[in-house]
């Protein structure tokens, strides 16, 4: 399950293919955070939308009035993203950023990742929760989207169970809950994932 794996160039990516044709790509707030805020009553601050990709999800946050800062390792889908955020007259922060390597110093009320952390390298796992913790206000939740176990393509991101996100993360955060749901995208079927709510 979590032997080696290969991923594409991630600006390069960026630059020769449409976001829309993306599997991750989703116009839509994902729907198991738009059921999170809504439990938790969350409907302003600040936000950190990690590894953003094509944006989607910082601009429909930062339409619903959040104030949004939105990275990515990609120059080119910052750049991407940049260019459809300011089309539709949106104020986010976008940042070219590299997690494990992170220039990023404020604290956020929360922090999205849908889709950084599961093609991480497994060896850097632990420093992603450090730099992730240091990123949280205190009390502040951490949401995270990643392919579960029940997928069964041979390719795409690494794959976990809600016992090993569990294990990974419970060293400093607070893990409220990990449910099986799907990664809405452009893939049919949706591929199995999982979704975690945690505090710190």
């Amino acid at each position: 399950m979590n032997s080696q794996r290969e991923f594409p160039e991630w600006g390069k990516l960026y630059q020769e293919k449409d976001v829309e044709s993306m599997p991750w790509f989703n116009p839509n707030l994902d729907a198991d955070l738009d059921q999170a805020l809504t439990k938790l009553n969350i409907h302003t601050g600040t936000v950190l939308d990690l590894g953003t990709g094509p944006g989607t999800q910082a601009m429909v946050l930062a339409e619903r009035g959040f104030k949004v800062t939105a990275s990515d390792l990609s120059d080119a889908a910052v750049s991407v993203a940049q260019g459809k955020a300011k089309e539709k007259g949106l104020d986010i922060c976008f940042l070219q950023d590299d997690i494990l390597n992170s220039h990023l110093a404020d604290e956020f009320d929360f922090v999205f990742d849908r889709g950084c952390f599961h093609v991480l390298p497994p060896a850097e796992r632990q420093h992603y929760l450090r730099v992730v913790y240091s990123l949280i206000k205190p009390k502040g939740y951490f949401f995270l989207k990643c392919f579960s176990s029940l997928e069964e393509r041979e390719s795409g991101p690494y794959r976990f169970t809600p016992e090993e996100i569990t294990e990974i993360f419970s060293d400093r955060l607070q893990v409220l809950s990990v449910e099986q749901t799907v990664y809405q995208g452009t893939l049919n079927p949706p591929p199995p994932a999982l979704f975690c709510i945690m505090q710190k």
